[in-house]
């Protein structure tokens, strides 16, 4: 799951309305945008093995820390906790948490069993396997995206031309991160997969920027 989770940080709008975009998209991606840093410290593991799954080539081999269930509810904790304790709004820091947890529930779908239940040696794996339905994949996670961006829509407009580029160019550009994803080769090594996985940190930024230029309807 890739746009799929940012399709549910765009959703999120609907409700939690203080929270930037950028937030949300930080609360909905998080545990992917640690995961690099912690392929390239060696706590957790993957490696490219074309073929694993119909959509994509990797095999996640171990990453507890930053995707089992466990893990997912406390960072979750924490990442709603600051946002309270700087930004004292409740309600906010309660959909950040569910956002942090839609990220678990959405690999859960989309996954092979995998994803491990808490991160110790003698954790349950679970996972459905959307992965291995091509055009199941392309079907649900299109479907959250783009339904996650009308609901961003109908609550929010354009303060200026800026509002609109931004949103616009955002969406343009996961759509060509997904289909290269997607349709191309796979990548070389573990390392480049980390090395890539930072460029995600501008997607958050891209939030912030379209969220300046917008307001709630």
């Amino acid at each position: 799951m890739f746009i799929g989770h940012f399709g549910v940080g765009f959703a999120a709008k609907k409700v939690a309305i203080k929270p930037s975009l950028g937030t949300l998209f930080l609360a909905a991606q998080f545990v992917d945008l640690i995961w690099p840093l912690l392929l390239l410290l060696g706590f957790e593991r993957v490696r490219v093995d074309p073929g694993n799954t119909v959509v994509t080539p990797l095999d996640f081999i171990q990453y507890p820390i930053s995707h089992s269930l466990l893990a997912v509810l406390i960072w979750g904790l924490i990442i709603g906790g600051i946002y309270y304790f700087v930004r004292r709004d409740r309600s906010g820091a309660v959909w950040l948490g569910l956002l942090m947890l839609s990220h678990w529930i959405l690999d859960f779908i989309t996954h092979r069993p995998d994803l491990a239940l808490w991160p110790s040696g003698d954790a349950v794996y679970v996972g459905l396997g959307l992965w291995n339905s091509f055009i199941g994949t392309i079907l649900i996670e299109g479907g959250i995206f783009f339904g996650g961006i009308f609901l961003y829509m109908r609550v929010t407009r354009a303060r200026d031309k800026t509002g609109s580029y931004a949103l616009w160019s955002l969406v343009a550009f996961l759509l060509l991160i997904y289909i290269s994803n997607i349709f191309g080769p796979p990548p070389p090594d573990a390392g480049m997969i980390a090395w890539a996985g930072f460029a995600q940190w501008l997607i958050i930024a891209w939030g912030y920027w379209i969220d300046r230029h917008r307001e709630i309807k």
